[in-house]
């Protein structure tokens, strides 16, 4: 009696929780990120990009092998590129650029994936929307790299016949005119472009810049420091305008004015030797001779360091200079 009461219990043990049943299957296991990585640039590197891609996408983000991880993305990005998935490639770079951000070939890399993008979507535009004012603009960019100055300019103004506020284009006219070859009549070309684009858009900070740079140079300082002024207000990260600013304020015998914006200008950007030198100015105009002392030494290393960055920036490029027989 006892024993079949046992059994009876054992019995309905099994059926309540099947977890304990003994002859249960075991589950097939799915392969381990790196497995199916290393599958994935298998595939890959044999041209199996459509079988390749999904196992790549899928075991990048958990892999910890840094080299594999390296090596997924790079592969990621060619099948990505092949299959003229955008998105995929776009992935697969900012990957690899947040755990390699410093390695050249991922730079290399990221280089020429950006240019191909670029290069893709200008021919989707034109041939999508040839006859756009994007289209002259894309044409103007593309001239005045060239250093084709006339062109560019007629393709900015075709921009403009079509979309007479549109915010930025006077600006780049502006900058076009004084890049060309100079004129008897530059720099007053290059202003009213300047003025044209604050009527249109006020809060351009740099077309007040340039404006101000123009004025300080016809040695204009009271108009200067104005533009430079607001170009700093709209902009609280422009250090070149502080700086402009501040060198105005200076030239216009307002010394202790120029403090403020020269010392947020060195707080911006510490390793530019101007601001250091205009701060040490102001400085020195109003008794601080220990603080001018201090930005003259930060100015001296400052430059120092600009030149041999220079310097191994030339070398880098083109080799060390072989001395002269």
């Amino acid at each position: 009696m006892h024993s079949r009461i046992v059994s009876w219990f054992i019995a309905s043990l099994s059926f309540a929780f099947p977890l304990f049943a003994a002859d249960a299957p075991p589950k097939p296991q799915a392969p381990d990120s790196a497995t199916a990585a290393s599958h994935g640039t298998q595939l890959a590197e044999s041209g199996h990009c459509d079988q390749a891609l999904p196992l790549l996408t899928k075991s990048a983000v958990r892999l910890a092998d840094t080299d594999l991880k390296k090596t997924v993305g790079l592969d990621g990005i060619k099948c990505a590129m092949a299959m003229n998935r955008m998105d995929a490639a776009l992935d697969f770079i900012r990957m690899l650029q947040r755990g390699f951000p410093k390695d050249p070939q991922v730079l290399y890399v990221a280089t020429h994936v950006y240019s191909d993008l670029s290069m893709r979507a200008s021919q989707e535009l034109l041939y999508s929307a040839p006859a756009s004012y994007q289209v002259h603009e894309l044409n103007a960019e593309a001239l005045e790299t060239q250093g084709k100055w006339d062109d560019a300019a007629s393709e900015y103004r075709e921009v403009l016949k079509r979309n007479p506020r549109l915010n930025g284009i006077h600006y780049r006219l502006g900058r076009l005119v004084l890049s060309a070859p100079k004129t008897p009549t530059t720099v007053e070309d290059a202003r009213r472009e300047f003025k044209a684009e604050l009527e249109i858009d006020p809060t351009n900070a740099g077309a007040e810049y340039v404006l101000g740079e123009l004025a300080r140079q016809d040695q204009n300082f009271a108009e200067a420091s104005e533009h430079f002024g607001r170009a700093a207000k709209l902009d609280g990260g422009f250090a070149d305008a502080f700086i402009g600013y501040g060198r105005s304020l200076i030239a216009a015998d307002r010394a202790a004015e120029a403090i403020a914006p020269l010392e947020t200008a060195v707080k911006l950007q510490p390793q530019n030797p101007a601001g250091h030198y205009h701060l040490g100015i102001a400085y020195r105009r109003t008794g601080r001779k220990e603080d001018a002392e201090q930005q003259f030494a930060l100015h001296k290393q400052t430059s120092e360091q600009a030149r041999q960055m220079a310097q191994d920036l030339q070398t880098g490029i083109v080799g060390p200079q072989q001395p002269e027989p």
